[in-house]
């Protein structure tokens, strides 16, 4: 017999097209509408009510790029409808193309009080005539309309949803232009047929099943006659009237329950909202109110739905600007039904943030959520961010998270991760329970697609048998909708699909570690292959955040000691409001560099004041601890004793070591010759390194044979995909040496320094380098002043160095981590480019070289064979891009950058001197220069991060250290000041039911290797 199924589906999705869609509105009227333009930034409602509004039709043209229209709807409800089986609803067409939600116009509804209703979106336009009426009840004959829609005409960026990479002018407010991206298309009252609606999500739930199900499967055979038996029971003249018997043909069919070994799915609500991106952060700010409020509608109609929403910034933004509608959420939160999850201050990036900052993430967030909600997160929630560092685990778990989950190693290029349930364990052997959804999304429709491939590709079939699925659409589309829900409602206990039920993520965690309770395990960082670009482009952004970071270190150790020693009041408010900045800035669309020239506008804006607010308070409190007096002090916020100031404290400005001064040779045939008795460096007549010789080493070489070091290489950077997210590897394939100099001279020079200029041109652009040697320094520093104008290149500085190493070692948070330099596996392979912090290093076994930086997170480190065998390693640092999308002038202009080459170094001295290039000295004239409040006594591998006041202000000094060498170590914490007690405590600062680390009351430690530890010092008041 002839299988005529595929004329079957196609007959009934024209059938859908043609007749269902058409009849869910049984009957319309169209409102009046009027408008009003704000003439520049987005204004309160009550400004927006009394303004004068102008009529207009449908077809009016409206919504310059990135404007705010408000539109008033009104009319009244016509004599006969409503009634049973009828929903009066308003519904809205502000312009909407047939494209992604979340990259087009959204609005927001508003009573006439001012009081939120809902969002308005591509793929939810309406609005429950009860909740938009003003005088009689909701659905009453005789009720009036009377609805304020406040929207955004956001541009497309984003192409449509297609991401075709163009570059484009609408990113920046000054270059977007006015003129009308959108056309009003209508505003109706509208009379929704229920059971129409409903026979409408049956059909989807039954065809989406019969494309997942097999073509030869009695089941499917099963559903597609029942689905013939539909159409031919649905009258195409009288849908209304025959929509239930329609229902009834494929009543069977949806009530046949699913095999018993049918794959279990937790499908929780969400809305990944990115903090800012294709957008600027004031306008996220709305799309969270849109978004939140469209779930607490959707609560208020079924009773099952569980929204999950992390970030507490963007709870923040709403609680600030929209109280009312704070509290309602507030109220779920309470019930457990919206759900804030991830504990941060935002989903941030987890490659880049220093150790210091990814802890106050979780220290900010978990307090937020702690006093607004009463809640505590025991979730890492972070989908999209784009790879994962090692140190996570720990800091983790030291805030008290339990479980870990995230979708975007889905996006690798390369590899496909083994395992979608495991433990994830971190550098220091912590481990946390962690989820990757195998639907492959976190902005699922709860479709059948979705659905058949979270049970296809679960990894863990035969030991565990449960996943999560986040549904809703994301960016201001809007979240959750009635059609996910039906969906997720048909699913429930569907024949050939997998059993869904609503949830939210504590649920789902508790059952998956109850039924998988030892899953695999997966060692070290969670590198996404992809993206590798998001470790350089917008350089300025990656700067600003590297200089905050550690501002913010020296103001608060600062301000501790001011306090402690001079009794000063210590700055709880902006240094909270600063790190708040920080955090935002640190989001995984900002730091990584992917948003809009507007977004890294204002972030640049942003830290500049962040970086003056912070200065001021540093000056203040080194005033406050120097006291008067005309005695030249340095002070040092770094961990260890730099130029005759102690670690985290100061010193006279003229007690450095005992050094042989430097001598320079700047007639040496070879070159500009450099001397300090530590090492000796040849800068030749292209200005590059051709020697560098480690005296204390016998005279080793530290260049490979035949290489020049401090080479500037620039590459052709045009990716396939992502522009400013993505490296790919062919950019090696296109290499120019920047060899010619314009200028080389020898500066300055005296017994403490000396100094070689170097001066280049290529293209566009110019680079000015300053080499510099100083007295008793195995550190070779370079700063580079770059005035940069070019577009698709990537621009990297190279080091090859005479060692032998097939791994490379390079700073994370609290930390290190060893990456092969080989590519012996798919996996070495795709890890071509890599972030690290403050250093590099690769060595042998008794000599090594670090390479250090104060801005720049993006490396490679390769080997090549050289002529008559052995192997050379090369570092290289990604000093800048040039995408062009989504921001066009991406990276123009003057950077500026500070590398280290430090000979002979060992760990030890890679730490050492990552801190010092970027925590210089502070010069201070005052009094006297006083102890530290606290010092690390037994152990060099003991370092501070942080010295702080209690986040409870109750004066209590809380200082956090770690191992930093990859070993165990044994010291003591000392105070200088009165102590009562030392306890040990969680990222939180509560205490540790069990100390981890502090053997003794006396402050005496044991550390395991990368152990973070938080202590809390309760000063002796008496």
């Amino acid at each position: 017999m002839h299988d005529n199924t595929k004329l079957v589906e196609m007959r009934v999705d024209r059938f859908v097209r043609e007749r269902i869609v058409p009849a869910l509105y049984h009957r319309r009227t169209p409102l009046a509408v009027s408008r009003w333009v704000v003439p520049g930034e987005p204004v309160p409602f009550a400004e927006a009510l009394a303004a004068d509004f102008e009529a207009i039709d449908n077809g009016t043209a409206w919504g310059r790029p990135w404007g705010t229209t408000w539109f008033r709807l009104s009319g009244g409800v016509p004599d006969g409808w409503g009634g049973e089986g009828k929903r009066l609803e308003v519904v809205v067409d502000l312009g909407y193309s047939d494209t992604q939600p979340g990259f087009q116009a959204e609005a927001t509804a508003y009573r006439p009080d001012g009081t939120v209703i809902k969002g308005l979106h591509p793929r939810n336009r309406y609005v429950a005539l009860s909740d938009a009426t003003a005088g009689a009840s909701g659905g009453d004959a005789g009720s009036t309309v009377d609805l304020l829609l406040e929207a955004s005409s956001n541009p497309d960026v984003a192409g449509g949803g297609d991401f075709t990479f163009e570059p484009t002018r609408l990113g920046d407010l000054s270059t977007a232009g006015d003129a009308p991206l959108y056309r009003w298309r209508a505003a109706d009252l509208a009379e929704l047929d229920v059971t129409v609606w409903e026979l409408q999500q049956d059909i989807a739930a039954l065809t989406g099943l019969v494309e997942q199900l097999p073509a030869t499967s009695s089941r499917r055979a099963t559903v597609v006659r029942a689905l013939e038996d539909m159409v031919d029971a649905v009258d195409p003249d009288d849908v209304s009237g025959t929509a239930a018997a329609g229902r009834d043909a494929l009543r069977a069919v949806l009530s046949a329950r699913a095999d018993a070994t049918a794959h279990r799915i937790v499908a929780v609500g969400h809305a990944h909202i990115d903090s800012a991106w294709l957008w600027p952060t004031r306008e996220t700010a709305r799309k969270c109110a849109r978004t939140f409020s469209n779930v607490l509608a959707l609560m208020d109609e079924d009773d099952d739905l569980v929204f999950a929403c992390s970030s507490a910034q963007q709870y923040a933004w709403v609680r600030d600007s929209h109280p009312e509608l704070f509290e309602r959420i507030r109220e779920r939160v309470r019930e457990g039904r919206f759900v804030p999850v991830g504990g941060m201050w935002v989903e941030s990036d987890t490659n880049m943030p220093g150790g210091e900052a990814l802890a106050r993430q979780f220290v900010a967030g978990k307090r937020f959520f702690a006093e607004e909600f009463g809640v505590e997160p025991l979730d890492v929630w972070l989908p999209d961010s784009f790879g994962y560092t090692a140190a996570l685990p720990q800091i983790a778990a030291a805030a008290g998270a339990r479980w870990f989950l995230t979708q975007k190693p889905s996006w690798n290029e390369t590899n496909r991760m083994p395992h979608h349930t495991f433990w994830w364990e971190g550098i220091d052997g912590s481990r946390i329970y962690t989820h990757f959804p195998p639907a492959d999304t976190y902005n699922s429709a709860v479709s059948a697609e979705d659905l058949a491939r979270a049970e296809s590709q679960f990894a863990e079939k035969g030991r565990a048998n449960t996943s999560l699925l986040p549904f809703g659409y994301g960016d201001g589309g809007g979240g959750p909708t009635r059609e996910m829900l039906a969906a997720a409602a048909r699913t429930r206990d569907l024949e050939g699909s997998p059993r869904v039920e609503l949830g939210g993520p504590l649920e789902f965690f508790r059952d998956a570690q109850a039924e998988y309770p030892e899953p695999p395990v997966w060692s070290g960082e969670m590198y996404l292959e992809f993206h590798r670009g998001t470790y350089t482009s917008q350089a300025r952004t990656k700067r600003g955040n590297r200089r905050s970071e550690h501002l913010l270190r020296e103001a608060e150790l600062w301000a501790t000691t001011a306090t402690v020693r001079a009794g000063a009041a210590y700055p709880y408010d902006a240094l909270e409001e600063t790190w708040h900045t920080v955090l935002l800035q640190q989001f995984h669309d900002i730091l990584p560099g992917t948003s809009i020239a507007w977004v890294h506008r204002e972030a640049e804006e942003r830290y500049a004041a962040v970086a003056e607010r912070l200065e001021g308070l540093i000056a203040a409190s080194l005033g406050d601890i120097a006291g008067p007096g005309e005695q030249r002090l340095v002070f040092n916020a770094g961990p260890h004793a730099v130029a005759g100031a102690s670690a985290l404290g100061a010193g006279p400005a003229d007690a450095g070591d005992e050094a042989s001064p430097v001598i320079h040779d700047a007639d040496d045939p070879a070159g500009i010759v450099l001397d300090n008795g530590v090492i000796r460096v040849v800068v030749d007549g292209d200005g590059l390194l051709s020697s560098v010789v480690d005296l204390r080493a016998g005279g080793r070489e530290a260049l490979a044979p035949g290489s020049r070091g401090a080479l500037l290489q620039l590459h052709r950077d045009t990716p396939t995909q992502w522009d400013a997210w993505d490296i790919d590897d062919h950019y090696r394939r296109h290499t120019t040496d920047l060899v010619a100099a314009d200028v080389v001279e020898l500066v300055s020079s005296d017994a403490a320094r000396a100094t070689v200029r170097v001066v280049r041109s290529f293209g566009s652009s110019r680079v000015e380098q300053l080499i510099t040697l100083e007295a008793g320094s195995a550190v070779i520093g370079l700063e580079l002043d770059v005035d940069w104008h070019e577009r698709q290149k990537l621009l990297k500085l190279a080091f090859p160095v005479d060692v032998h190493a097939d791994r490379a070692t390079s700073e994370i948070q609290f930390g290190h981590l060893h990456r092969p330099t080989h590519s012996n596996t798919s996996w070495d392979a795709a890890r071509f480019e890599t972030c690290a912090h403050r250093w590099v290093h690769v060595g042998e076994s008794d000599w090594g070289v670090a390479v250090t930086n104060d801005s720049t997170y993006g490396h490679d480190i390769g080997r090549s064979t050289r002529d008559g065998g052995g192997t050379t390693t090369t570092v290289r640092l990604s000093l800048l891009r040039a995408p062009v999308y989504p921001d066009p002038e991406a990276d123009q202009g003057s950077h500026r950058l500070r590398v280290g080459l430090v000979v002979g170094a060992g760990i030890p001295e890679a730490v050492r001197e990552g801190y010092r290039i970027n925590l210089p000295l502070r010069e201070v004239v005052g009094g006297s220069a006083p102890e530290p409040i606290v010092r690390v006594e037994g152990s060099d591998g003991i370092v501070v991060e942080a010295v702080k006041l209690a986040e409870d202000r109750s004066g209590d000094v809380v200082v956090r250290l770690y191992e930093a060498h990859g070993s165990r170590a044994r010291g003591r914490l000392v105070a200088g000041f009165d102590v009562d007690e030392i306890v040990e405590t969680d990222l939180l600062e509560r205490p540790h039911e069990e100390p981890t680390a502090l053997t003794g009351g006396d402050g005496t430690l044991a550390l395991r290797p990368f152990q973070i530890v938080t202590l809390r010092l309760r000063r002796r008041t008496s």
